[in-house]
């Protein structure tokens, strides 16, 4: 046992590793090729959707190793000291899975509580929730990080619910009294989110206060500039009750336009760039749900609902 202990754990270790690794590497090919054949998506993309669980695998086998080679040389009483603590641990992440599936389902109730009011917004918060994650990728967010900035999208237009629907599809420009009250939303979302425990870290996201892009100051989360920028992408690229869906190229050049001005310049080329290297087509003559069928082909627009035309009123 002397021996074992002082001599043989490093060579074990590494002998433990190397299998745990070769392991993983075989289960992680067969995986990603059934996945390909079946799904049929680009292998870089489920590649970068599950290399993070396929990571989190090699410490686990690596115990395994350990753990059976301890059984073999102390004997089932040792199994104790170690089962425990991992049946502890067991029950905690479980826990935390209960919180987060409320959390989820707490965020799904108020979409579809929006999603009935506003029929264009049926989608429009997953799609605004789907760039941004777009951006956090290509700006390496780490997972506790992009679940912030996943609900921050999701929830950014709760405020909605307090607007009156003729002025959320108005297809005129607002008269000032109208841009008021439009406005208003913000506060609400503001004040909603911080209510919600688990939702007040990212209450900042839903005011164009903290949304337009301020250079020079590190202080400022970026966050929402992300989710700004996506919910601008989406509402160019979407038709509305006062505008056709613009082309793809269109909302890009805008973005750039704007970059450093109104938009945060690196989080606009993040978005480019990541639905560039996917080959992703959205905007005029690539829409999947048009709600709007009788809209302008072009218009002035709501102001305050992420219109670039009148965002900067």
């Amino acid at each position: 046992m002397v021996s074992w202990v002082g001599a043989e754990v490093p060579g074990f270790l590494a002998s433990s590793v190397t299998s745990a690794i070769a392991y993983t590497g075989s289960y992680a090919l067969v995986f990603l090729g059934v996945s390909h054949m079946t799904a049929r998506g680009r292998f870089s993309d489920l590649f970068r959707a599950t290399a993070p669980s396929l990571v989190q695998q090699v410490p686990f086998a690596v115990l395994g190793f350990f753990i059976g080679r301890l059984y073999l040389e102390l004997g089932a009483g040792v199994m104790l000291l170690i089962v425990v603590p991992i049946l502890i641990a067991r029950e905690m992440f479980a826990s935390y899975l209960r919180v987060k599936e409320a959390h989820d389902e707490t965020v799904k109730m108020l979409i579809q509580a929006l999603e009935k009011k506003d029929r264009y917004t049926s989608g429009h918060s997953e799609r605004v929730a789907k760039y941004a994650q777009y951006i956090g990728e290509e700006m390496h967010f780490g997972p506790a990080r992009m679940e912030r900035l996943r609900f921050a999208a999701l929830m950014h237009d709760i405020g909605k619910l307090v607007v009156p629907n003729h002025l959320l599809n108005k297809p005129g420009k607002l008269t000032e009294d109208e841009f008021r009250r439009i406005r208003i939303h913000e506060q609400v979302s503001v004040q909603m989110l911080s209510n919600i425990e688990f939702l007040a870290p990212i209450a900042g996201a839903a005011h164009s206060d903290n949304t337009r892009f301020v250079p020079d100051d590190p202080k400022r989360p970026i966050e929402p500039y992300i989710v700004m920028i996506a919910d601008a992408y989406d509402a160019m690229t979407s038709t509305r009750a006062y505008r056709k869906a613009l082309p793809q190229e269109v909302a890009f050049q805008e973005l750039r336009d704007k970059a450093g001005v109104q938009f945060h310049p690196d989080c606009v080329e993040a978005l480019i760039r990541a639905i560039e290297r996917r080959g992703e087509r959205h905007g005029a003559g690539y829409e999947e749900h048009q709600e709007f069928e009788d809209a302008p082909e072009a218009g002035v627009g709501s102001a305050g609902l992420g219109d670039l035309l009148t965002s900067e009123a």
